[in-house]
């Protein structure tokens, strides 16, 4: 989304990317990343708090103030090499970044108001709601972004969108219950139909990368199956011919939500596999499929990544093993796509 360029002042300092040579400049009081969505340049981002990781990039020239963040997704050893997190980094100087940037057409971010049309009791701590847009109104997005569900105390909730753009009549959002969440807690116990809701969107720069006929492995944890359901929907949609395979992980078999949806996609296509991975099957689940961390089960069947991408969705413990590893079997760092669900923590500087 293209704005108007803001006046540049004494305190601004100008942002250089290196790959394109594309630059931009940033005001006081906004972070690198705010003010590169702010002017329409395409930076990857997730969580915008600091937790993901997601936007990390390297400074190759430059001072910033690295803002609040979580310890373990940019640690003093990083900072060292030049990382940086982009959501929370601030300019103290003129800056020169390497970081991948994303393109993904103009998607116009827009605050919309939705009607609860219907909330689906998927698991014992997972509810699907479906959410119905004004009449007149369509929110255009790419599969496998979210949006902000915008709370009456200022404060938001980030979820990914599951359903793909071809299918836009009713957003699907999948929610898990935490412990302790105020708005799972309401959603889980409290919401009815019909209620309303207020949200900001779409958001992310997790989305499917069409120009590549590359094979894709989607890695899924839990309800990261929902962003992961939207890209797979999209593929199949527009017809993609290239290998896909799908590894879902979650702790047993009644946590899988919607195993039937990936099962009737491997029986329709013959391009796509569902794998999925149970990390603590109880006795009476009867499990004869695949154990373990889910990541490892990719590491399993692979013995070289060197010609894939990667599509991952999940806690930010299993994105962080998963890229680790990932990397040591040859998996090009430009190649991996992640999207880390996180909660409300306390932040370090």
């Amino acid at each position: 989304m293209q704005t108007e360029a803001q006046p540049a002042s004494v305190a601004d300092f100008e942002v250089k990317l290196l790959a394109s040579g594309k630059s931009f400049r940033v005001l006081p009081t906004e972070t690198i990343l705010e003010a590169a969505l702010r002017q329409g340049v395409g930076l990857p981002y997730g969580c915008r708090n600091g937790a993901c990781g997601s936007c990390k990039g390297r400074m190759i020239a430059g001072k910033v103030d690295y803002g609040d963040h979580q310890e373990r997704t940019l640690t003093v050893e990083e900072k060292t090499h030049g990382k940086l997190l982009l959501c929370c980094a601030k300019p103290l100087s003129d800056v020169t970044l390497d970081v991948r940037e994303v393109t993904g057409g103009e998607v116009q971010v827009r605050t919309l108001p939705c009607r609860v049309e219907k909330i689906v009791r998927a698991a014992h701590d997972v509810v699907i709601l479906h959410l119905r847009l004004p009449a007149a109104e369509r929110l255009h997005f790419l599969a496998g972004q979210y949006i902000d569900i915008l709370l009456k105390d200022g404060k938001r909730r980030s979820f990914s969108l599951a359903n793909a753009p071809h299918d836009d009549q009713l957003l699907e959002l999948h929610i898990r219950a935490v412990p302790g969440g105020a708005f799972s807690n309401y959603v889980m116990h409290e919401m009815k139909e019909r209620a309303i809701l207020r949200f900001e969107g779409p958001l992310g720069s997790f989305y499917l990368r069409e120009d590549s006929d590359k094979p894709a492995i989607f890695l899924a944890g839990g309800t990261g199956f929902a962003p992961i359901k939207g890209l797979v929907d999209h593929a199949l949609y527009t017809h993609a011919d290239r290998e896909m395979v799908l590894y879902w992980g979650v702790r047993s078999l009644r946590d899988l939500y919607l195993p039937g949806l990936p099962s009737q996609w491997q029986k329709e296509h013959p391009n796509f596999t569902f794998i999925p991975v149970l990390s603590e099957p109880q006795t009476e689940d009867n499990w004869n499929g695949r154990t373990g961390l889910v990541h490892e089960a990719v590491l399993q069947d692979f013995a070289s990544l060197s010609g894939y991408q990667v599509y991952a969705c999940g806690a930010p413990a299993m994105i962080e093993a998963a890229y680790n590893s990932f990397m040591q079997c040859g998996l090009p760092e430009e190649e991996f796509y992640s999207d880390a669900f996180t909660y409300a923590a306390p932040a370090t500087s």
